[in-house]
């Protein structure tokens, strides 16, 4: 029961400061699940995340219900999933109670200008993790800038990136274990 209890704290602190939608939640995500808790390591987070992120749905929810399954099962996931979303249900109400109020306030609009500058370092601060963890040879550089370069260049669904990564992390990760 405690450790549900841990569970729906955790994620409820990931769904209140997470501001920018799921990338700019990698931070939050990483300090609470993996440095704080010990519930993954920091390549589980990656694997869920991505999964999370391929699946249909808001990619905090995947990633929490992914977490709380793997702790305490169904029940464990139902807690995550209600701990990262009631907090964002219960401020969107709010705000959408009184933004038509204020949204055209030059001081309100300036602040969303700030929050999103605040989100795009964020983002960049998990990219850079994601980055030394993920990017750790020269073929893992080869599929990182192949994706890079397909995105900028197509309009592809992440889920075909994800599928082509997962086909060619097994020949390459294959072709290490046959040398």
């Amino acid at each position: 029961m405690k450790e549900l209890f841990n569970l729906f704290l955790a994620f409820a602190k990931v769904g209140v400061l997470t501001f920018g939608g799921g990338y700019a939640m990698l931070p939050i995500l990483q300090r609470e699940v993996v440095e704080k808790n010990n519930w993954a390591s920091d390549e589980e987070l990656m694997d869920y995340y991505a999964i999370g992120q391929c699946t249909p749905g808001v990619i905090a929810v995947n990633t929490a219900t992914f977490i709380g399954q793997k702790r305490k099962g169904i029940i464990g996931g139902i807690i995550t999933t209600l701990g990262v979303v009631l907090p964002s249900m219960i401020i969107i109400t709010i705000v959408a109670a009184f933004i038509s109020n204020f949204a055209d306030l030059p001081i309100v609009k300036n602040a969303f200008a700030g929050v999103r500058v605040c989100v795009c370092v964020l983002i960049f601060n998990a990219v850079v993790k994601l980055w030394k963890t993920s990017v750790v040879d020269k073929a893992t550089l080869i599929i990182f800038l192949g994706v890079f370069i397909g995105s900028v260049l197509t309009d592809l669904s992440p889920v075909v990136f994800v599928i082509i990564t997962a086909i060619a992390g097994i020949v390459v990760k294959n072709l290490e274990v046959e040398k």
